[in-house]
């Protein structure tokens, strides 16, 4: 493959791994009750990354790529089988916490290695929409791993008291 048709193919799955984000951090919103500062900050990364989506949308609009329904698709089945999955263990809000920051590395790597191949594949009109992008992954990196033992005290604190919900 070209370098322009591998940068074609990671802007797909970028796009993909947004949505799958977009359908994680929706679930995971709807579903936290005692935790406000996760809550809210999860609501405003949301919020990033619907604008990252749009962002994307324009990139590939831009550079006639069209969007693969199935990578889209795969993507949102599997947020939705992990939010799924979540909804059973005793300690959501801390495996939560956890698996966000471990997603938020993820999109950390995938945007660094997509602003190389964007200059390689002469797409230099798109480099800092993707240098905006992981700016507001790094963020939200950062704050997830800054508050995880936030959210583990809190839950420890919860699970230990009767009659307390601590789950979410």
């Amino acid at each position: 493959m070209t370098p322009q048709e591998n940068y074609h193919d990671w802007l797909r799955d970028a796009h993909a791994m947004e949505k799958q984000a977009e359908s994680m951090l929706k679930s995971m919103s709807e579903r936290i009750d005692n935790y406000p500062d996760l809550r809210s900050r999860i609501a405003q990364h949301l919020t990033e990354t619907q604008g990252q989506i749009q962002l994307l949308e324009e990139v590939m609009d831009r550079n006639n790529i069209n969007r693969s329904v199935m990578k889209d698709a795969t993507s949102k089945m599997a947020a939705m089988g992990q939010a799924f999955g979540g909804m059973f263990a005793p300690d959501e809000v801390v495996k939560g916490s956890i698996s966000s920051y471990v997603f938020e590395q993820f999109e950390i790597a995938c945007y660094t290695s997509l602003i190389t191949a964007a200059e390689k594949a002469g797409d230099v009109a798109s480099v800092d929409i993707f240098k905006r992008i992981l700016a507001e992954e790094v963020a939200m990196a950062e704050w997830a791993l800054n508050h995880i033992p936030d959210v583990t005290a809190q839950f420890l604190l919860r699970s230990d008291a009767d009659g307390v919900e601590a789950k979410k």
